[in-house]
């Protein structure tokens, strides 16, 4: 934690060395395995590192507190994938879950986001407003016109969460250009309840903060949910086309997004 009675005083940067990638996933660790029970084959328990196989094809995207007594310990994380980055690695991360077909046919320039998350001592703060600020930054040093990632809620049990996928669904579809679709082999609909069933309000409560700084900016969803097991949660694909935000939207974009 920062010292007693100090503000944080947070830089970002991207990782420059497999140092700084295994700061990344040791945080990764702590949230994605201890927190919320994933697991997968290259995650190693000894290290407490959460690997896996695209980890060398994306960028991580590091946030620190330069006030902690450890100041080399990462405080946030966010990895990005650019289309030179999945052309090395053969696929985008997310095309394990949903045919990314639209995307890939609009000739617009993509960029993948994934694994985001933040210290615990950090939640509810400025530390996804420092990640998003200087994501934003990226965004527009490589002329990205579209971002899109999965982005998970928690347990693989869809029962639950019939109100919130259905609000998605019904009020948040991906314009058909745009709108990918959940691969078979895990492929869950989102719409479990009738429109009139669902509570707008009540609804929005059950949505993860993440999602909902998407959805802020104006971002949209693919077709279908998907369950992955192996990580213990329930993916949505958001879509963000940076193009089609409106003034409002952009003003938020424009400062960062407080997720």
């Amino acid at each position: 934690m920062a010292r007693m009675g100090t503000s944080p005083r947070f830089e970002t940067r991207f990782a420059a060395d497999e140092d700084d990638v295994a700061a990344a996933q040791r945080l990764r660790y702590d949230v994605f395995v201890d927190e919320l029970g994933g697991h997968g084959a290259l995650i190693d328990h000894e290290k407490r590192l959460e690997r896996d196989r695209f980890d060398p094809f994306f960028q991580h995207l590091l946030l620190f507190d330069r006030t902690r007594e450890a100041d080399d310990q990462v405080v946030g994380v966010y990895r990005v994938m650019t289309e030179d980055g999945a052309a090395a690695a053969g696929q985008f991360y997310s095309e394990d879950e949903y045919d990314l077909g639209p995307l890939r046919r609009s000739g617009r320039r993509l960029l993948e986001l994934g694994r985001s998350c933040v210290h615990a001592d950090y939640r509810g703060g400025l530390a996804m407003y420092e990640l998003w600020n200087r994501l934003a930054e990226f965004v527009t040093e490589e002329g990205i016109e579209v971002l899109f990632g999965v982005a998970s809620f928690h347990g693989t049990d869809p029962a639950p969460l019939g109100q919130p996928l259905g609000l998605l669904h019904y009020r948040h579809l991906a314009p058909e250009e745009l709108r990918v679709r959940a691969k078979e082999k895990g492929r869950q609909e989102m719409d479990l309840l009738p429109e009139e069933a669902i509570d707008r309000r009540g609804a929005m409560l059950e949505i993860p903060s993440l999602i909902k700084a998407y959805l802020r900016l104006g971002g949209v969803v693919g077709d279908g949910a998907f369950i992955d097991r192996e990580f213990n949660t329930t993916d949505v694909c958001l879509i963000l086309d940076i193009a089609a935000m409106n003034p409002r939207q952009r003003a938020i974009y424009a400062r960062g997004v407080d997720g």
